[in-house]
């Protein structure tokens, strides 16, 4: 069976047939051709897009690099100078950098102005003292002074050295000395009679002997009895030897954070010398810290006679109360409310009686109450002295 349509297109002659076939698939090329034409121009929308999309990336990463190149790396020297261990500063005893923000909570000595006067003094004796000593011309100098903490001092000694450690007995504390290998060989040679022009001969790597041991030792007592002659215009003091050590952990005499004050001489004897350090701990400077912090020495250091001379004078025209007391009586506070005019008290004192004369209430004198003319007076009789606390 055939449906109308099949036979409507039975009816429809072949050639148009075929022309409809054609026309339709003309008109399916065509439609097609449309279709890739609008893909193409999606495809190419999108390349301009991800074009434009590497574009900008390959901008940011320009940029990224630029900053990436802008980001240097610091060389060792940079490093150094700003942690403050450049040679520079380590050679002039300047600190920069961190180290000098670590080291800015120390006292510094020039907060005690007078211990310089005292290191000047020191200088001068040592000189003296030295030359007798050696019989020789020795020159003594004093490089610098600076504050620094205790356990820093003992792992900056360069070793061999001899670390004399000795006892402040009025003070009760103890201080340090370190002599380094080039003064203690040359004071070695000095003493034994070895020739000048003739650098003392080093021979490292060995403990030292005996005989080097004491006679670093009677150096040590020179400097020290030379020490307390400096101090002795300022406050008497006895620095006593205590022992010595070749070993920094031995000569421990404080807290590694605790701060002391380092003083570096140079000792000179011709074409020898070497350096010497004294180290006293702020502890030890505690009980003279009044009289270091004056600002100038005078006779009496820093005391102004001529001030003291008129404050006396004039506290000897100053006027004081001086009162009679007769007689004293404890009475209770509910007698006391009840005194009325008309009243009367009656005191254990006899006209024999000792009547003590005050200056506020410091009893001063004792005496016999009489008359002199019109008035009353009091002949003194004794002086009470005042009893300790």
């Amino acid at each position: 069976m055939t449906s109308p349509a099949d036979e409507e297109d039975q009816d429809v002659p072949a050639a148009e047939r075929e022309a409809s076939v054609e026309g339709n698939d003309a008109g399916g090329d065509a439609g097609s051709e449309d279709e890739q034409d609008d893909l193409a121009a999606e495809w190419e929308t999108m390349v301009g897009e991800g074009e434009g999309e590497g574009e900008e990336g390959d901008v940011e990463d320009d940029v990224a690099g630029g900053a990436r190149e802008s980001t240097r790396v610091l060389n060792q020297e940079e490093i150094d100078s700003l942690l403050g261990f450049d040679e520079e500063h380590e050679e002039t005893g300047d600190k920069s950098g961190i180290q000098a923000i670590l080291s800015s909570a120390l006292v510094s000595y020039e907060r005690l102005p007078m211990l310089e006067v005292v290191f000047d003094r020191l200088v001068r004796l040592m000189s003296t003292s030295l030359r007798n000593f050696t019989s020789d011309n020795v020159e003594v100098s004093l490089d610098n002074i600076a504050s620094i903490r205790f356990g820093d001092y003992l792992n900056s000694i360069p070793l061999p050295a001899m670390l004399s450690v000795f006892k402040a007995e009025e003070w009760d504390n103890f201080g340090l000395i370190t002599v380094d290998s080039s003064l203690i060989y040359s004071i070695v040679d000095v003493l034994l009679g070895g020739h000048r022009g003739t650098a003392a001969m080093r021979i490292e790597g060995r403990p030292y002997t005996t005989i080097e041991r004491s006679l670093v030792e009677r150096m040590v007592h020179v400097m020290l009895s030379d020490l307390s002659a400096a101090f002795e215009p300022l406050s008497p003091v006895t620095f006593r030897f205590d022992r010595l050590e070749t070993n920094p952990r031995f000569a421990t005499i404080s807290r590694p954070s605790n701060a002391a004050i380092v003083t570096r001489l140079r000792i000179d004897m011709e074409d020898r010398g070497g350096r010497l350090e004294l180290l006293l701990p702020y502890a030890t400077l505690e009980p003279v810290r009044e009289l270091l912090l004056q600002s100038f020495m005078g006779e009496k250091f820093g005391r102004d006679s001529i001030w003291e001379t008129h404050l006396a004078e004039e506290l000897w025209l100053t006027e004081v109360d001086l009162e009679a007391v007769v007689d004293q009586q404890i009475m209770r506070l509910s007698d006391v409310f009840d005194l009325k005019i008309g009243s009367r008290i009656m005191f254990s004192a006899t006209p024999d009686s000792l009547v003590s004369l005050q200056c506020g209430n410091v009893p001063m004198y004792s005496g016999k109450m009489g008359r002199k003319g019109n008035q009353i007076a009091i002949r003194i009789e004794d002086k009470i002295e005042k009893k300790p606390r």
